[in-house]
């Protein structure tokens, strides 16, 4: 990590600031965001600092998906929501407006009118085969 975080999440960390505890172990903290998109949207916070994904401790990563799919199956069944959005961004661009990594579980109804749009960008099969190439190379 380049520098010390100085966020919101850092002080709820610390105990600084309230929050509403869904769960919490040794590398994580679920709370409930207080901007919800829905109420029962939650956030997974490691407990180890990171700005985004790049930065984001291996170990951690390889813990969060599991945990991340606990709270969603919990957070499907407590709200009877008819679907679950995972977010995560990285980067203004990305929205990401509060840098410490951390990944959105949102319940979502069919009636709720979130939406979520999509580019419109058209891209040729030409596009796909040479990004893929690319990318496939650097693994």
């Amino acid at each position: 990590m380049s520098e010390p975080l100085d966020t919101i999440f850092n002080k709820i960390l610390k105990g600084e600031m309230p929050c509403h505890k869904v769960y919490e172990d040794d590398d994580f903290l679920v709370i409930l965001d207080v901007f919800p998109a829905h109420i029962g949207h939650c956030l997974v916070i490691p407990k180890i600092p990171a700005k985004d994904i790049y930065e984001l401790d291996e170990g951690l990563a390889a813990k969060l998906f599991p945990l991340v799919q606990k709270i969603a199956r919990i957070v499907k069944e407590t709200t009877g929501c008819d679907g679950i959005n995972v977010l995560q961004n990285n980067g203004i661009a990305a929205e990401q407006t509060v840098f410490y990594f951390h990944t959105h579980i949102i319940p979502r109804f069919d009636s709720d009118g979130i939406v979520m749009k999509r580019p419109t960008n058209k891209f040729t099969k030409e596009h796909f085969e040479e990004m893929a190439g690319k990318l496939s190379s650097r693994l």
